[in-house]
């Protein structure tokens, strides 16, 4: 017997990733309105993510770039994005996979997504909880939480647990 079950999991997780694509389009071709920018979590363990070797070192299991007043290159195409962004005055080349992602931050507009990567997707989730806070982790490594009000989505509600 063939499994006939839909994986909500799976269309939501495409349908927030069109959302984060979508933008980073729009980005693209016309730059970040107003007082936009976005903080986007990344695995950098992801076997497709290339970023500088200094940096990969740095940050052995994620990293968050931010996407704000100096960033060059954006381009976007279905499964990845690339960007050049500055990294201790140093201008660095990014590529990342889109199944990479773990976050997506809007501070100007109190908005946020958080994802489930592929790689994490063989772990077994053993709890779902709500997200309360979200902390980010900026290319200087500091860190900023904020009030637990953020309008973040969470697939681990959706996910089967076994």
């Amino acid at each position: 017997m063939t499994d006939e079950t839909i994986k909500y999991d799976e269309m939501v997780q495409d349908a927030l990733i069109g959302v984060v694509r979508n933008l980073l389009i729009d980005t693209a071709k016309h730059g970040l309105p107003g007082e936009h920018h976005f903080y986007i979590t990344f695995q950098t363990t992801h076997p497709d993510v290339i970023i500088p070797s200094y940096l990969r070192d740095r940050y052995e299991e994620d990293m968050t770039i931010v996407l704000q007043n100096q960033f060059w290159d954006l381009k976007v195409e279905e499964d990845f994005f690339e960007i050049a962004l500055s990294f201790n005055r140093n201008k660095e080349h990014l590529s990342i996979p889109f199944e990479a992602l773990l976050g997506f931050f809007d501070p100007s507009v109190d908005f946020g997504l958080h994802f489930n990567s592929e790689i994490d997707a063989t772990v077994e989730i053993a709890e779902a909880e709500e997200v309360e806070e979200v902390a980010i982790t900026s290319a200087d490594n500091t860190e900023d939480k904020t009030d637990g009000k953020d309008n973040i989505v969470t697939l681990d509600a959706f996910r089967n647990k076994k």
